[in-house]
């Protein structure tokens, strides 16, 4: 294991352990360098690495803290990492992420949605259908399925899929499947869904957001 990596593991452990705290002021450098056996390089290095990843917060001339290590926070940086990878191989991974995660969210939504969130999902899919652009189909479907994993229930499963569902590999997907009938498919599979939890019908709800995913997949991985 590589000495920063180490040192990371270190520092991490004591805040899995409650040690640290979020909100917490980590000891001074050399106490804790000491005190881990590490050395301050290693240990300034593991701090720069966490505090990328916001676990860490460093405030010049005051310390460096535990974050709050809230999912918006932590989540945030991956979807800096993903919108760095912005080849066809890395969206295609994360769609069969999408399609792991989005008919469990769903399925979830199935078993407590309100009548008013199926009136506001029937609003956006009618608001999809008018869309007169490319950012437009974009902005509408985002809402659409952030709606959708809000009415999960479950805060960080809402949280990641937001951040899996980047506008800007969405956007390329939709500048690449305007043609043919697909939106006209996409929006019908969309009504499919809410018309699912609308009946409180899990499995149909699970079933009809795996075709939905897997059918922008599928063209993905072959357009023909």
């Amino acid at each position: 294991m590589a000495v920063t990596d180490d040192a990371i593991l270190r520092v991490k452990e004591m805040i899995t352990s409650g040690e640290l705290k979020p909100g917490d002021r980590l000891p001074r450098e050399a106490d804790l360098a000491d005190r881990l056996g590490l050395s301050r390089n290693s240990l300034r290095e593991a701090v720069k690495a966490l505090s990328l990843v916001r676990v860490l917060d460093v405030r010049q001339g005051d310390g460096t803290y535990v974050s709050s290590l809230r999912a918006d926070d932590l989540l945030g940086a991956l979807s800096f990492v993903l919108d760095l990878h912005r080849g066809e191989e890395s969206v295609l991974e994360v769609l069969q992420v999408r399609r792991i995660l989005e008919p469990a969210a769903a399925a979830m939504a199935a078993q407590r949605v309100e009548p008013d969130e199926v009136a506001a999902l029937r609003a956006l899919c009618d608001a999809g259908e008018r869309a007169k652009s490319v950012d437009d189909l974009v902005e509408h479907d985002l809402a659409f399925h952030r709606a959708i994993a809000r009415c999960s229930g479950n805060a960080y499963l809402a949280r990641l899929l937001d951040t899996l569902a980047g506008p800007t590999a969405r956007g390329r997907i939709w500048r690449g499947i305007t043609g043919g009938g697909a939106v006209d498919r996409a929006v019908a599979e969309h009504r499919a869904i809410v018309d699912a939890l609308a009946a409180r019908e899990p499995e149909l709800a699970r079933s009809w957001s795996t075709v939905h995913v897997a059918g922008v997949e599928r063209w993905l991985s072959d357009p023909a």
